[in-house]
């Protein structure tokens, strides 16, 4: 009967194993939405960090949440780094390139609740009626974030943040090309 157990939870173990490790090595996250606002006005909201309370869905996570901006104020070389409860994490973003009106790309590193690194993508794209942005997120899965996956993967787990993220970011950017040119 033990040994009946035993090669039970051994081939077990080893289906296990081999879902893990036949995982992909790498996920995409991708949501896009339209917004009736010109690029500049949109491409403003994402490439300066001092601008991301207004519409990033993470930032209401934690009231008390720690936010440290450094580098370039805007753009290229732009630091943000933040540390807050379990829900909001704690990690950092740089802003490694920067497209006025067409592109932001970041470097996405997570060190709480679990390490990760990520390449995160912003592309604006004329629309009939004002900006088409995809938001991208690119990363390599770990053996761990593998096993994570047997459960939940990083589209059903990040999404609806992104989706949420676009539509807040759809707000605000309306909102202030409603307002017209100031002079």
């Amino acid at each position: 009967m033990w040994m009946n157990i035993g090669i039970i939870v051994a081939v077990i173990i080893v289906a296990l194993g081999i879902a893990i490790a036949t995982r992909p090595d790498t996920f995409r996250v991708q949501r896009a939405a339209t917004i009736a606002a010109p690029p500049g006005v949109v491409f403003g909201y994402l490439n300066d960090f001092h601008q991301w309370p207004q519409w990033s869905p993470w930032e209401k996570l934690d009231p008390n949440m720690q936010r440290t901006l450094t580098g370039a104020p805007s753009g290229t070389g732009a630091k943000y780094a933040w540390s807050g409860n379990s829900k909001a994490g704690e990690g950092s973003m740089t802003i490694t390139d920067s497209k006025p009106n067409e592109r932001v790309v970041l470097d996405l590193n997570f060190i709480k609740p679990f390490k990760s690194s990520n390449v995160t993508d912003f592309a604006l794209a004329p629309a009939e009626r004002g900006t088409q942005v995809t938001w991208t997120m690119n990363g390599t899965n770990t053996t761990a974030t593998k096993a994570f996956s047997l459960f939940m993967n990083m589209d059903k787990l990040v999404g609806g943040d992104f989706v949420r993220g676009l539509a807040n970011l759809k707000a605000v950017s309306e909102a202030d090309a409603s307002r017209g040119p100031t002079v």
